[in-house]
């Protein structure tokens, strides 16, 4: 019971103390509660009058920056006004002086329309004075106005024509002047680097014999080993009075060369009938060919010109046994092509087109008996089956003026080919064929109006012509000579260049009594 009893006391104790303490803390929490209420009372009073205290320093500072701009504002208001005033008073002085000179205007126009008034009143006097005038004069002389028109364009004609005669002489002189000086030098360039040379051959082959008792042998019994040798080459054997020599002729300068090689051999064997002919004409015709193909091949090596078709080469070679004018045409391509070259070089162009044009440019030549045409256009043809380069076929088909020359290569060429083919000693011709061109270039000259006489000269390399000066003046001689020019290369074949000189003078004869 004790136990128990103290056990009560004691949780009746225990309750007793935390009932007090709870009490207690309850005030406590009171007291600390009002007392942080009152300091947040004082902070929030003390906020509110700080803030009270800025907005109205902003508000002051505010109104000052706001009176500040207003004055801003009207000073500037006051600038633009006065500006403008002035403005306005300058616009109203230009409207002024705009006034005034559209014044001075229409009193200009007034004064100007009065003076045309005046003016065509004075025109209209001017004019009839000329027209009585003109009457008089009419009357005077005789004419019309469209004869005396006609009278006096006649003589600004004569006028002008000799003007415009002397004029041409001279810039003609002048030109021929300065293109003769830069021709010369590069021409004489030209030929002075060129080291070649000259080669002739005739058209007709002849065979020596060891004596004239050969001839017999030739000829065979009842002909039968000329007929077979004939036969054999394609060829005509003449057997004449020459002493210890015939002659063979063909128009084939290759079939003339194989029957030329076949008869020598001929003659050294001794054996000859017609079993041995024709094994010696085949053995000719084989190295003929060989010696074809080489000479081509030799002609492109001395050139410079490489990767030439075969047939292009072969044709070269065959150039070797063709003459013109006494000058062998291979020899003539070769040293046309260095020519070409060497020009080409001087002037800028291609070496290599000119160098291939100047060895080709003859090769038609070669085929010209057995193609219809010029030897330039067949060769030309042939250049171009064979896949050369286009600018060498215009100067292939171009050097005789057939075609148009497109390419300075072409006029290149043409110049190359006259000069190898006019240099002293370089061609010649039978008398027979100088008398006739001698004598042609005297009856073209002659066909034309007004040619009193004319004179082939230097061999045919000139013609000088006199025409009667009451016909022909100064300007129609400059035509006459360009026309007969023209007609001469139109109707003539011939090597080199002709000159041509028109000759007019006046002669005034009197008697002394």
């Amino acid at each position: 019971m004790d136990a128990i009893g103290l056990i009560v006391a004691l949780v009746a104790g225990l309750a007793i103390g935390l009932g007090a303490g709870f009490y207690g803390l309850r005030s406590y929490q009171n007291s600390q509660g009002k007392n942080r209420r009152e300091m947040a009372e004082a902070e929030a009073r003390t906020i509110a009058e700080k803030a009270k205290s800025e907005g109205d320093s902003l508000i002051k500072t505010s109104e000052a920056k706001a009176r500040q701009i207003v004055d801003e504002s009207e000073q500037a208001s006051l600038r633009r006004r006065r500006d403008l005033d002035k403005e306005d008073e300058r616009m109203q002085k230009r409207r002024e002086e705009v006034d005034n000179a559209r014044e001075r205007v229409e009193q200009r126009e007034q004064n100007l329309n009065k003076r045309q008034s005046r003016l065509d009143k004075q025109q209209g006097d001017l004019q009839k004075l000329e027209e009585q005038r003109a009457a008089e004069l009419q009357r005077i002389a005789q004419m019309t106005t469209d004869e005396a028109k006609k009278e006096l364009l006649s003589a600004v004609e004569r006028d002008a024509r000799s003007d415009m005669a002397r004029t041409i002489r001279q810039v003609e002189a002048e030109a021929r002047e300065e293109a003769d000086s830069r021709a010369r030098d590069v021409i004489a360039l030209a030929v002075q680097r060129l080291a070649s040379e000259h080669v002739s051959e005739i058209s007709v082959s002849v065979v020596q014999l060891p004596s004239d008792e050969m001839k017999g042998r030739i000829i065979g019994r009842a002909g039968r080993n000329i007929r077979a040798f004939e036969i054999a080459t394609g060829v005509d054997v003449v057997v004449d009075d020459t002493p210890e020599a015939v002659t063979i002729s063909s128009f084939d300068p290759v079939r003339r060369e194989v029957a030329k090689r076949a008869l020598a051999k001929l003659v050294v064997d001794g054996r000859i009938h017609p079993a041995r002919i024709e094994q010696l004409v085949e053995d000719s015709k084989v190295e003929v060919e060989n010696s074809i193909r080489e000479e081509g091949e030799r002609a492109a090596f001395e050139a410079g010109i490489p990767g030439l078709h075969p047939e292009i080469i072969k044709l070269l070679g065959r150039l070797k046994f063709r003459t013109s004018y006494g000058q062998n045409q291979h020899a003539h391509s070769v040293e046309t092509s260095h020519i070409a070259g060497m020009i080409a070089a001087e002037l800028g162009a291609d070496v290599q087109i000119a160098k291939a044009g100047g060895l080709l440019h003859d090769i038609g030549k070669a085929l010209d008996h057995e193609i219809e045409g010029t030897h330039a256009l067949i060769g030309a043809d042939f250049a171009k089956r064979y896949g050369v380069n286009a600018r060498i076929v215009n100067a292939i088909a171009s050097h005789h003026h057939e075609v148009e020359q497109e390419f300075v290569e072409s006029y290149i060429v043409e110049a190359a080919d006259a000069i190898s083919g006019a240099r002293p000693g370089a061609r010649r011709e039978s008398m027979e064929t100088y008398i006739k061109r001698v004598k042609m270039l005297e009856d073209i000259a002659n066909s034309f109006e007004g040619v009193e006489q004319s004179y082939a000269l230097q061999a045919g390399r000139e013609v000088r012509i006199i025409v009667r000066p009451e016909i022909v003046d100064d300007y129609t001689s400059l035509q006459l000579a360009r026309d007969i020019a023209r007609k001469i290369e139109e109707s003539m074949q011939y090597p080199g260049q002709i000159k041509v000189q028109v000759i007019r003078e006046t002669r005034a004869v009197d008697f002394a009594k």
